[in-house]
This record gives structure tokens, C-alpha cells and sequence, in this order.
């Protein structure tokens, strides 16, 4: 992340729009951002039905700006009425996400189209084609962030949807995504039953750069909001970098055994920028998450 520190958003609970009460039902989960998804989980000849679904929810929203709403792919027609569902809707999602993107010119000519309609929400794109991979940067300078999705890339690809499988398009996005200064965003766990997997992906995904995770099960949130934001420790461990870099009138320290100089001090400083962007943004009074056996399809 580069620049003035932003709330980007850690978690992204999707929800198939099939369904006004399960919709509604998910604002209750402690996400960051709730995904009403109108494209892979919402089956041809439900799509119609999943629109009204849609745009109700967005009339319903206690805050629209933290909602956002997956799109058919631009060549299609499903898209053609999902955005003239949102441009007609007069509550707008904070968030539109586009999926099966090739080229940066589609994110603006989305833009522009919602634009002309006076909606002006952050634009995410779902990294799941080839051409997407290999333009990341063309297509990360055009958006808002970039989510990682690993069924449709591995499909087209012809791997599983492991990690070493991913990982170049996951390297590919951290340093697009870093460069532009946008949200980086993890595919959906697809091993709900083995939480190990998930600490496993989430700490791999950090590691490499990304802010936050998919996910298409409440219960998987708590683990992705607190990996995803400076806690208490990474705060007091901020502060002191910072202290001891400023005692040494900004050359090099050692804290603790190990050397530490303007980088890590720029690093901490930006994190805990982060814990106050974040705290403004997305903090609450109280965790509402609650656990839940009703699953929805993946996100792709």
C-alpha cells in the first residue's frame, strides 16, 4: 500500500441474491463489506429475480456505502440489466464488482456508464482470466482494487485450485495493487470444513501483500478481520520502531537485536495510520457475528 493510509476493506461477505431475507439476514455478520452476488451463484433463469432481489436489499440498506454488488460479465446481457437495475435503483452500492474482465478499457467504460447515471461507487475487479493476469497493471491503474478468482482462473488454466497454482497471479496482483495504491483481495476459502486452511491462506495472503479475504461463510470472519488490521501488539510494536528511529535523529537503530532504519519506520508509521483509518471507518461497538450452517456458492 502506497500513500495516505486507507480503510480497505478485510472481509467480503457474499450472498447470492436469491433470496431477500437470507440477503437482509447476512447484514447481521460482521463484515466489512456485504456482496449481494447477481452473477456465478445466481443460476440463467433466476437472474431476473435476483435483480428485484437486488435492488430491494439496496432500498433496505442501514449503510449502503459498505455494500457492494457483483455484475455479470460486460459481454453479456444479464449485464446490460443489472446496470440498468442500479442506475434506475436511488440507494447506490458503495461497491459495483466486475467479473470475467480482459482489458482495462471495460473498468472505464463501467465508469463512465455509471457515471452517466450519477453513481460514482468503487469499481473492484475479479481477477479470473488470463488476459486479466497478464494486464493486471493496465487494469489495476483503471480500478478501485482487484479480488482474486480462482475457480474461473483454474479452470482456465487447467490447475487446482491450490496455492502453488495461484500463486503467480497472487504475486502478480499484490505488486499491481501496491503500485496503484488499491485493494488487494484474496479468493474465497473453498475448504469450509478445515479451519486450518483458512488461518493457512489468510497468513500466506498477508504475507505477500493483500488486505483482505473473501469469504462465503460467516463464521470464517472473525479470523479474516483480525488478520487483516493492525492489532494492539502490531500498534505498540509500530510506536516503538517509530520512537527509536526518531531517537537516533532518523538513521539506524536496534530494537530488540535487530536493525532498524527509515524503511521500517515508514512502515510503521503506515500502520498505524491504518489502525485509525480503520477505527474511523469500519469500527463497532460490538462484534454481531454469529455462526451459521447455511452455506452459499463460492466465489469464483
Amino acid at each position: 500500500m502506497t500513500g495516505t493510509a486507507r480503510a480497505i476493506p478485510r472481509s467480503y461477505l457474499y450472498t447470492p441474491a436469491l433470496s431477500l431475507d437470507r440477503v437482509v439476514k447476512a447484514w447481521s455478520y460482521d463484515a466489512d463489506i456485504h456482496l449481494i452476488d447477481l452473477e456465478d451463484s445466481v443460476p440463467g433463469p433466476a437472474k431476473a429475480d435476483a435483480r428485484t432481489v437486488c435492488r430491494t436489499a439496496l432500498d433496505r440498506a442501514p449503510q449502503p456505502a459498505n455494500i457492494a454488488v457483483r455484475i455479470n460479465g460486460l459481454g453479456t446481457i444479464d449485464a446490460v440489466h443489472d446496470l440498468l437495475m442500479l442506475a434506475q435503483s436511488p440507494v447506490r452500492p458503495g461497491f459495483v464488482v466486475m467479473t470475467m474482465v480482459r482489458f482495462p478499457a471495460e473498468v472505464v467504460l463501467l465508469r463512465d456508464m455509471l457515471a452517466s447515471a450519477g453513481a460514482h461507487p468503487e469499481i473492484y475487479v475479479t481477477v479470473e482470466t488470463v488476459e486479466a493476469v497478464t494486464g493486471l497493471d493496465g487494469i489495476a491503474a483503471a480500478s478501485d482494487g482487484l479480488i482474486l478468482g480462482s475457480a474461473d482462473l483454474a479452470a482456465t488454466l487447467g490447475v487446482e485450485i491450490t496455492w502453488e497454482g495461484m500463486l503467480s497471479a497472487r504475486q502478480a496482483m499484490a505488486l499491481a495493487c501496491a503500485r496503484h495504491g488499491i485493494g488487494c483481495v484474496d479468493t474465497g476459502n473453498f475448504d469450509l470444513g478445515n479451519p486450518s486452511v483458512l488461518a493457512e491462506e489468510i497468513k500466506r495472503a498477508r504475507a505477500l501483500g493483500f488486505h483482505g479475504k473473501a469469504t462465503i461463510h460467516p463464521r470464517e470472519l472473525a479470523a479474516i478481520n483480525l488478520a487483516f488490521r493492525p492489532d494492539e501488539d502490531d500498534l505498540k510494536e509500530a510506536r516503538r520502531v517509530t520512537e527509536a528511529v526518531q531517537a537516533a535523529a532518523g538513521g539506524i537503530a536496534v530494537l530488540d537485536g535487530h536493525m532498524v532504519g527509515p524503511p521500517f519506520s515508514r512502515m510503521a508509521r503506515m500502520t498505524m495510520a491504518l489502525g485509525e483509518a480503520w477505527d474511523a471507518r469500519f469500527g463497532r461497538a460490538a462484534n454481531k457475528q454469529e455462526s451459521s450452517t447455511e452455506l452459499s456458492p463460492a466465489p469464483s
